[in-house]
């Protein structure tokens, strides 16, 4: 079974791909499809669910400096992956920085669906001579994920409650999870940059 993890910022984009990888039958064999819009979780996917393919556009990240060293780290983990690029922004040097790192393949956000098909079936392909899983599911649940996206957007427990329509303690037990399936040593894990989590 292939596991596909979708990084980008903007959620139709996400949702959007995620509907076209499993229903548009142009895949070879049986997948799961996760995406994300936090760089920090994308790192602990790849390094613990450990993904057969990365496709991401990374340009929506680049806006802020801490990102810089979270894409360094993600880019890193996923150096023995196929990581296809999504170009979907100006370059502004972004093209350059990113060639010290292992890209299968970058492509234009607006590449045509059957040239996007064609790339990814090359990187599945690549890669089923590997050793797949039999099962495979996502690191998070999609609650656990909306509440460590709320979380890290700075809001309170009543707030996270109050939004997904669940009990304050529930969002207590929720981080506590996410905290102890991402390896976070404390509740401020989230906010620090994976280079200084890393020491």
């Amino acid at each position: 079974m292939f596991k596909i993890l979708l990084i980008d910022r903007c959620h139709f984009t996400r949702t959007g791909f995620e509907a076209w990888l499993n229903h548009s039958g142009l895949f070879p064999g049986h997948y799961v499809v996760t995406g994300l819009n936090n760089l920090f979780l994308a790192r602990e996917h790849i390094l613990q669910w450990k993904p057969t393919l990365v496709i991401a556009d990374l340009y929506g990240f680049r806006q802020d400096i801490h990102h810089f060293q979270q894409l360094s780290s993600l880019l890193n983990a996923s150096e023995r992956l196929p990581f296809i690029l999504l170009q979907s922004g100006e370059d502004n040097g972004m093209t350059d920085w990113l060639g010290q790192f292992p890209v299968w393949s970058s492509l234009l956000k607006n590449a045509s669906l059957e040239e996007v098909a064609t790339t990814i079936n090359d990187a599945l392909t690549s890669r089923s001579c590997a050793e797949r899983p039999t099962a495979a599911a996502p690191l998070l649940t999609r609650q656990e994920e909306k509440v460590l996206t709320l979380w890290m957007d700075g809001a309170s427990n009543q707030k996270i409650a109050a939004h997904l329509s669940i009990n304050g303690k529930t969002v207590y037990t929720y981080k506590r999870n996410i905290r102890m399936k991402l390896h976070m040593d404390t509740r401020f894990s989230p906010f620090l940059s994976l280079q200084e989590s890393k020491s």
